[in-house]
């Protein structure tokens, strides 16, 4: 008897722990390159095109590793799961249309919204996760569950209820638009929970590999941003080109967004959205912090440490209802 519970334990945890890195890299660095004094702002949707040629290229390596860098073993996968079952390409055509909208209007909010109003506003996308997970693949949440989201959604509001501009020693300036950084966030909010499900569900219901998947939701990703790009910002990049406004911080954040999509594919492999979720809201608690001492962008109140508590528990009490169901069914 064989027991790789442990393995996939590790496995289910690193990934976990990679994205909670990843993702408040993300918004430090996202936050940081949209508020940074220059004369010229890199294009986001650029910036969301640039990323998916990064992803399709990673996932190609990694499937020819796969295929032990046979090229031809490679070639004829392709043709096999791509050009030979169109139907099943076009599937992912949805969600990868999907995430370049959720990608674009990241850029959007962040551009427009304080760092604590958006953290706390995408953070409704666990909830809309597990509303489209309950009715998309029939899972089932036990009162615990359920209050545990609950309990989640309440502990990161508490972590970034925003502070008084008069109390503030580092006020911010004012933003373009905050009604449009709200509605971006929540169409995000909406558009994450179902891209991210549909997606979860195709990787369990085939057997192809995560890469391949990647490769072709990479490729959709990559004509919808280009399409959304020439688009919006047809003029500009046809007079400056497309890698206008381009900094080390630029580059950084295009690399991260690349990766990230990389890592939720391993996470959704291993656990699942609803996991995500709880990953990202613990990373917002790191980047708040991170915040507050070397960016001085969030000053912590007696509210954001109650909020701390009531998240990490919230996340203990959900990872503690699974726990036994998994290592029952791995278990061989």
């Amino acid at each position: 008897m064989v027991l790789v519970t442990s393995h996939l334990y590790r496995l289910k945890y690193t990934s976990l722990g990679v994205l909670v890195l990843q993702t408040t890299s993300l918004v430090l660095t996202m936050r940081y390159s949209r508020t940074l004094k220059t004369d010229q702002h890199y294009l986001a949707s650029s910036a969301v095109v640039s990323a998916e040629v990064l992803k399709i290229l990673a996932c190609t390596f990694l499937v020819i590793m796969e295929n032990n860098f046979s090229v031809q073993a490679v070639r004829q996968l392709l043709r096999e799961e791509i050009v030979s079952k169109p139907a099943e390409t076009l599937k992912l055509a949805i969600p990868a249309g999907i995430y370049t909208l959720q990608n674009n209007l990241l850029y959007v909010a962040l551009s427009n919204l304080d760092a604590a109003t958006y953290q706390v506003t995408y953070q409704l996308k666990i909830l809309t996760t597990a509303l489209f997970s309950v009715s998309m693949l029939g899972k089932k949440l036990n009162l615990n569950q359920w209050f545990s989201l609950l309990l989640l959604m309440s502990g990161v509001t508490l972590v970034q209820w925003p502070t008084d501009d008069e109390d503030d020693p580092n006020p911010k300036p004012g933003h373009q638009s905050q009604l449009v950084g709200l509605m971006a966030v929540l169409m995000a909010c909406v558009s994450s929970g179902f891209a991210g499900v549909y997606f979860e569900k195709i990787l369990k219901e085939t057997k192809q590999s995560v890469w391949l998947r990647n490769v072709q939701l990479g490729i959709f990703g990559f004509a919808f941003g280009v399409g959304g790009m020439m688009a919006y910002d047809g003029e500009k990049v046809r007079q400056l080109g497309m890698f206008q406004g381009y900094t080390s911080i630029t580059y950084t954040v295009v690399v991260l967004q690349a990766v990230g999509g990389l890592i939720v594919a391993v996470v959704i492999k291993y656990a699942d959205n609803i996991l995500k979720g709880f990953a990202t809201s613990v990373s917002i608690i790191i980047s708040a912090f991170i915040s507050y001492v070397l960016l001085e962008d969030f000053n912590p109140t007696s509210i954001f440490f109650v909020g701390s508590a009531v998240v990490i528990g919230a996340t203990f009490l959900y990872s503690y209802e699974r726990q036994p169901v998994a290592s029952s069914i791995i278990k061989i």
